[in-house]
């Protein structure tokens, strides 16, 4: 499965979501377990080269703005949703996170005071969901994950997270991410504790339900 497949999957299912009314995941587990076992791994290899691609500070910046904070689980989750957006929101993410500023999810959320836009906790186990489907057993996956070599596989550098700065600092956020910071703080806000009270972002202390 290349990049343009497990694309092709990702918009298929978001079609059949939106359709049915049925969870992109759910959807998504069903579209797969009637797949090969060799391309559900192959999903999942490319699952978690995608979300990778988006481990960086300016974009877990972003989804500490829009979550209220956000831990390491959580941003986890965020990257996974934002895969659930689709290829051209993802790359669109992954060249500017502030233009997260203009998804109807995230202005619908922070006009609701929710926090919970694009965490999307359970894209993470598609794959494993839908091995079971398939094989009826829960340990088959991790199993077959275990001794799984993408034909394509390639030594993965050490991710280029950018450079590191203080999310708590408003004024930072706000040079950083104008428009996110603008949407979620307020024009004047001066610390961002005072407006989103939350935690040390990579404690993982707390994960986003005990905000």
């Amino acid at each position: 499965m290349d990049i343009d497949r497990f694309w092709q999957v990702i918009e298929t299912a978001r079609s059949s979501s939106a359709t049915s009314g049925k969870p992109l995941d759910e959807v998504l587990v069903s579209l797969l377990a009637v797949r090969p076992p060799e391309e559900i791994l192959e999903y999942a290899a490319r699952f978690d080269e995608v979300r990778d691609g988006l481990y960086r500070w300016d974009v877990w910046a972003a989804a500490y703005l829009i979550g209220g904070g956000c831990s390491d689980d959580s941003f986890t989750d965020f990257r996974a949703g934002v895969i659930a957006l689709g290829r051209a929101w993802y790359e669109r993410t992954a060249a500017e996170p502030d233009s997260l500023a203009e998804h109807p999810a995230v202005v619908e959320a922070v006009s609701a005071h929710r926090d919970e836009a694009l965490f999307h906790e359970d894209m993470n186990y598609v794959a494993g969901g839908a091995f079971e489907l398939l094989t009826g057993d829960p340990d088959a996956f991790y199993e077959a994950r275990a001794g799984y070599k993408p034909a394509d596989e390639h030594v993965r550098a050490e991710a280029d997270m950018g450079e590191d700065f203080d999310f708590d600092d408003a004024e930072e956020m706000h040079r950083r991410l104008p428009r996110l910071a603008r949407l979620c703080l307020g024009p004047n806000a001066q610390d961002v504790q005072d407006v989103l009270p939350i935690i040390d972002r990579r404690s993982g202390r707390k994960g986003r339900g005990d905000l």
